[in-house]
């Protein structure tokens, strides 16, 4: 069996970490590079930065925080956000990170999948869809850090970034980020259903127990954490014991 993660998630924007809701009333959560660090002595397993206003600002992921973070950090780390060609994941990659996140790059240059994966790896590459409920059913993809809705079906472009060569979707449910009121079930266990390669749950986490639901009732392999952790609600020992004592494999 293969242990399930528990991986903060930092949200990054003018080089601090910010938690907001829905995308939106963001407060500031602390310094990127020690939050990292901080959770690798806590336990967990890997760590994800995104930086939430680059695509949107069309601007480069300031490849900086990379290069700092493998200085101090050494478990996995994912970096994403305004990553949208070869060059700029080959420079990330080469800075350090683990694997890179694209979204909006993405959706417009589906191309970028398929060739970043042959070149790096397709572990190296981690879709990451953020998608809003739709009157009458389903979900929809929404691009520029949740800003554009795209029309796009958000469960057929999980099974088509797989095809293309993502090793990972990164699933954002944006009716339910920052709200503490639970993952999205059903949205998570219909990806997961879909497709064949990891899935990362993320949009929700307010207590262990949501943690539990995701992967017992969801099926997800892995769970961004933010609001719960920055703010100092839980801690990742204190959450992967839980999950333990519930039958959950996780690392400690």
């Amino acid at each position: 069996m293969i242990s399930k993660r528990i991986i903060p998630c930092l949200d990054v924007t003018n080089g601090r970490v910010v938690k907001g809701i829905s995308f939106l009333n963001l407060r500031d959560a602390g310094d990127p590079v020690e939050l990292a660090e901080f959770y690798d002595r806590e336990g967990a397993d890997e760590v994800v930065f995104l930086d939430i206003t680059a695509s949107h600002e069309q601007r480069k992921t300031v490849v900086e925080l990379a290069s700092r973070t493998a200085e101090k950090v050494f478990i996995p780390y994912t970096i994403g956000g305004g990553i949208g060609s070869v060059e700029n994941i080959r420079e990330i990659l080469r800075m350090g990170a683990d694997k890179i996140s694209i979204n909006t790059s993405a959706v417009k240059n589906p191309g970028l999948i398929k060739e970043s994966s042959m070149i790096f790896g397709s572990q190296c590459i981690v879709v990451a869809i953020d998608a809003k409920s739709k009157t009458g059913g389903g979900w929809e993809v929404y691009l520029n850090g949740g800003r554009t809705p795209t029309g796009i079906d958000a469960i057929w472009w999980a099974k088509e970034a797989e095809k293309l060569g993502a090793g990972e979707i990164l699933l954002t449910s944006m009716d339910k980020d920052g709200t503490k009121d639970g993952y999205d079930l059903q949205l998570t266990s219909a990806v997961v259903d879909a497709v064949n390669i990891p899935v990362i749950a993320s949009g929700g986490a307010g207590n262990l127990e949501h943690l539990r639901d995701v992967f017992n009732l969801a099926g997800a392999d892995a769970a961004l954490v933010a609001s719960i952790f920055h703010y100092g609600e839980f801690t990742v020992r204190q959450a992967k014991e839980y999950l333990r004592s519930e039958g959950i494999d996780v690392r400690l």
